[in-house]
């Protein structure tokens, strides 16, 4: 009698499972190397081919695989995968923290699946993209690797120069690092072949106290149709060395050169260290996932790999109108912090849209669509009384989260807006402080 415990661990291991299911339970011999290859929580014997050979030698060399899907709407809806496996020199967040991978090219749409599998719930619009977002990620990884620079959590990194009031010249497509060892600010700049006045850049460098100096190396953001300069501010700093180490760098990797998996269907990949079947779920590229209404909540449209939901119910357009009333008065405030701005101005974008689902058109005939959320507030509003204080302000939106609450079920849409109105009421806390 076959024993449900049994996880392989290698191919010969699914293979022999695959046997005994066979035998006992009639299969055909391909259906039960699928089931046994589930066994060890892998999605199907052909993904067990891939996986169970790294996880034996996963030990030997870190590595790193990126993962994304794509969907070809101008080649008949063709879909995809491409997978590419990135050997290391040491695991990934040794050299960049998950949270910092964040502001690293390549890896902003990327989540962490697994110790060892990043993947975009984003599908591409066809197959060169994907590689070509995937090797942008590797050429980061690369760089990271070579020169010690990590991503610069400030986006001026300290540095005395306000890089927006004065601008270097030509600068496009800029990322910001820090100097691991030293914690010297690092600019990489990358623009366009032939565009920047290289004279105009270098009076600016001495105007400011910086150095500025072009690398040979092709590149992160777009090898061989961009150039990579390397910009900081500090004298002291041994500028010559970081070049010379960026000039010694292999060739970047491009879509052109492809060496990862390319696989025609949708199939969920799971790395090697996924080792349960929650790994594997989490593994699944949400882009992929058709959208279905559920109990609480109804996607904003039916198109797979649609990700934003709305609470099912409605505020009715009144209930639009007066929440809108009260956003705008909180934006109109004097009182509030920026950041409530910006929270505010994020909430009645989502209300809006959300307005656009629960009324016909019939409701809105004689009703300017954009006056509900937008616009200026009325200077006789009596709600322009209530914002001349931090509390008046709170108060207010504590009337709107009511409301909200009110309307529409508990769900993860409704949570998301309502951890905004939280937000700004805690902002609205700490300055009356």
């Amino acid at each position: 009698m076959l024993n449900d415990d049994v996880r392989p661990t290698t191919l010969d291991g699914v293979k022999r499972l695959a046997i005994q299911l066979r035998k006992e339970r009639g299969l055909k011999h391909s259906s039960a190397l699928d089931i046994a290859a589930q066994a060890a929580n892998c999605s199907n014997f052909r993904n067990a081919r891939t996986i169970l050979p790294l996880r034996k030698a996963r030990l030997a060399q870190p590595y790193v695989l990126l993962t994304l899907y794509w969907c070809d709407k101008d080649n008949g809806y063709a879909i995809g995968r491409e997978t590419l496996r990135v050997p290391l020199s040491r695991p990934l967040l040794e050299t960049c923290g998950k949270a910092d991978l964040k502001r690293v090219r390549g890896f902003g749409n990327l989540r962490m699946v697994a110790g060892d599998h990043f993947v975009c719930d984003a599908v591409s619009p066809n197959q060169h993209y994907a590689r070509d977002r995937i090797s942008m990620a590797e050429r980061s990884i690369r760089f990271m690797e070579h020169t010690g620079l990590r991503p610069s959590k400030n986006r001026r990194g300290g540095n005395p120069v306000d890089l927006v009031r004065d601008k270097l010249p030509g600068k496009d497509h800029p990322t910001h690092w820090v100097d691991a060892a030293t914690g010297q600010f690092i600019l990489i700049d990358e623009p366009y072949r032939g565009v920047p006045k290289e004279f105009e850049r270098g009076r600016w460098a001495v105007e400011h106290g910086w150095r500025l100096e072009k690398t040979d190396w092709p590149g992160m953001y777009n090898p061989y149709n961009c150039d990579l300069y390397v910009a900081t501010d500090a004298a002291d700093y041994d500028l010559d060395v970081l070049v010379a180490t960026i000039n010694a760098m292999p060739p970047p990797l491009v879509a052109a050169d492809w060496a990862g998996e390319s696989v025609r269907s949708w199939e969920t990949f799971a790395s090697p260290l996924a080792t349960s079947l929650q790994d594997v779920r989490r593994a699944r590229c949400r882009g992929t996932i058709y959208p279905t209404d559920s109990a609480t909540s109804i996607p904003m449209n039916y198109n797979p790999g649609t990700s934003r939901r709305r609470p099912r119910g409605a505020l009715t357009l009144e209930g639009h109108f007066e929440a809108g009333r009260i956003i705008k008065a909180v934006i109109w405030s004097r009182q509030r912090p920026y950041g409530v701005y910006q929270r505010m101005n994020a909430l009645r974008s989502t209300l809006e849209d959300w307005m656009g689902r629960e009324v016909t058109d019939a409701e809105f005939k004689g009703v300017d669509f954009f006056d509900v959320y937008y616009h200026e507030l009325e200077e006789e509003d009596p709600l322009a009384h209530r914002v001349a204080s931090p509390q008046g302000v709170a108060d207010l939106l504590g009337d709107l989260k009511s409301m909200l609450q009110s309307a529409y079920p508990d769900c993860g849409p409704l949570r998301q807006e309502l951890r905004r109105i939280d937000a700004s009421m805690a902002l609205l806390a700490k300055a009356k402080l």
